[in-house]
């Protein structure tokens, strides 16, 4: 697929999705058409494997008969196969294209469906039984009531039954038409268009987005760090990892990613997180999402994981119980984060689970730099007694939606191959203003991470700090002690200065004077005092 196609693509759902967009707002028409996607993606994924399946059969899946005891036979046997191999099961009545036929009042080329187009019942129906196939198995917790924000009671699609379903079967007839190119396993044409739609949500919901998205270039700028030194991958972990895109960023950078841990403590984000890996044919075995609070109840305790990344929510309020003081995450450092700002409570629980060999990557206000109190304290032991702090980067300011703060990325490794030394990257001036919002370009990025590997001193860009001067500056990392980015203004003639103001002011008095004229030959007096001409 070209990139013509896969940007009419992109456009094609995001002008199905504004289907729904006068009903409710962005956050909520988001998990409806996400949701549909995802159906459809489940049932061409379905219909393939099945199809393949009943290859030697000489038999396509759609066209097996449920209410014959061969039928039958056929879709238990296919069940175990696909329950086993996909994670999860659809009847050939429950395909997308057979409720959409439906919804349009039509007969497929089997004649399923009827002359009445009532479909909500069936989809609601066709979902449960989605998550009810995989009760028991190795999926069942990767699919469990993964369609519970998609409400067709809701009043929000219509006032009446008829208008729901009427808007619903819109929907579904509209993405039945269009090809998501599944036969292409390389191309990942519908991964990269749900990654669209969640990126256009995301620009429409404001503050809200900082809930589930991170912009695209911030994804690949931290999995180009995580995996700069290392594209073979055991494990990587998101401990925040809202819709899962910045995990799936890794992946995509990485050679081999085994497999994927996250933690979402949002339910309808932690929802679409396990949609998109799925919808990246992430396979159900391959991924562990928990839906928790992160620092009050973290899911993978036991872990160690060889990239870390995450873009934590910037200065969150936590528990700061003194519970907290018995657990292995911040007891060695004598201190917790303040309730009011977690931001270093959460590199705190990153660096508790990094492996010795490990790479971690975190977006986080410029605040942790210089902040004293408790994390003041919590940097200098960062610092000082664990030696793991790699790099400070500073990107530019309004990158993000709803928060126009600048930020900085730091990264973490506990076996560093300098240890006498901390880079700071300067990067906050090398944007493009796009609209509201300042974007990093794939040359800015592809600059930190050349300069991250490098380790190189650059005039206004970046410097190697060494331990000692960091002590010097009593573990105060802002950026500009380090990178020296003042520009010497250029040299102020007076004296021309000083001959232009004389030339403007004999400018104003000669417009006084006519002015003075005009106003006499009017036989009024002028707004001013008339002052006599120097010579």
């Amino acid at each position: 697929m070209s990139e013509e196609q896969r940007r009419q693509l992109q456009q094609q759902l995001w002008n199905i999705a504004n289907t729904l967009r006068g009903k409710m707002g962005a956050d909520e028409f988001r998990d409806y058409i996400l949701g549909f996607i995802f159906y459809k993606y489940l049932s061409e994924k379905i219909q393939r494997f099945a199809d393949a399946e009943l290859a030697q059969e000489n038999l396509k899946f759609s066209e097996i008969k449920e209410d014959t005891a061969e039928g039958q036979e056929y879709i238990e046997a296919l069940e175990d196969a696909a329950v086993n191999e996909l994670g999860y099961f659809l009847k050939p009545s429950e395909l997308f294209h057979a409720i959409a036929m439906k919804g349009s009042n039509q007969l497929d080329a089997n004649g399923v469906g009827d002359s009445h187009n009532f479909i909500l019942g069936d989809l609601t129906k066709i979902l449960k039984n989605i998550e009810q196939s995989t009760l028991g198995t190795d999926s069942a917790d990767d699919f469990a009531n993964l369609f519970e924000d998609l409400d067709l009671t809701s009043g929000k699609l219509g006032k009446t039954e008829k208008e729901k379903n009427d808007l619903v079967a819109k929907v579904l007839v509209h993405l039945d038409k269009i090809d998501f190119n599944l036969s292409d396993a390389t191309a990942d044409v519908l991964g990269d268009a749900y990654e669209y739609l969640i990126g256009e949500f995301a620009s429409g919901a404001g503050k809200k987005a900082g809930e589930f998205y991170t912009p695209q270039p911030v994804s690949t700028l931290l999995a180009k760090l995580v995996t700069a030194n290392n594209k073979n991958l055991k494990s990587v972990y998101d401990p925040t990892c809202g819709s899962g895109s910045l995990l799936l960023r890794v992946k995509r950078e990485a050679t081999k990613v085994d497999k994927i841990y996250g933690q979402e403590m949002n339910r309808t984000t932690y929802n679409l997180a396990r949609m998109n890996m799925i919808l990246h044919d992430v396979h159900y075995a391959d991924f562990d999402i928990k839906q928790e609070d992160t620092l009050e109840r973290p899911q993978h305790r036991d872990l160690r994981f060889d990239a870390i990344v995450a873009n934590p929510p910037f200065s969150a309020q936590w528990s700061a119980s003194q519970l907290h003081m018995n657990d292995d995450r911040f007891s060695v450092y004598g201190k917790l984060a303040p309730s009011s700002k977690a931001d270093m409570a959460f590199v705190q629980h990153m660096v508790y689970h990094l492996a010795e060999e490990g790479t971690m990557a975190v977006v986080l206000p410029h605040g942790v730099l210089f902040r004293g109190g408790a994390e003041g304290h919590i940097r200098t032991y960062l610092i000082e007694q664990l030696n793991c702090l790699d790099a400070v980067i500073g990107l530019p300011a309004n990158m993000f939606y709803g928060a126009a703060i600048p930020t900085t990325v730091l990264v973490f490794k506990k076996c560093r191959k300098h240890p006498d030394d901390i880079l700071f990257i300067d990067a906050s001036q090398y944007f493009e203003k796009v609209k509201t919002t300042n974007v990093i370009r794939p040359e800015h990025i592809q600059k930190i991470v050349d300069t991250y590997k490098a380790r190189t001193n650059e005039d206004k860009y970046s410097h190697v700090a060494s331990i000692e001067s960091i002590k010097a500056n009593d573990y105060n990392l802002n950026i500009p002690r380090y990178v020296d980015t003042f520009e010497a203004e250029d040299a102020i003639d007076l004296g021309a200065i000083s001959a232009q103001l004389f030339e403007l002011d004999k400018a104003s008095q000669a417009t006084d004077a006519t002015i003075a004229a005009f106003c006499k030959e009017l036989g009024i007096e002028p707004p001013f005092a008339v002052q006599e001409q120097q010579t």
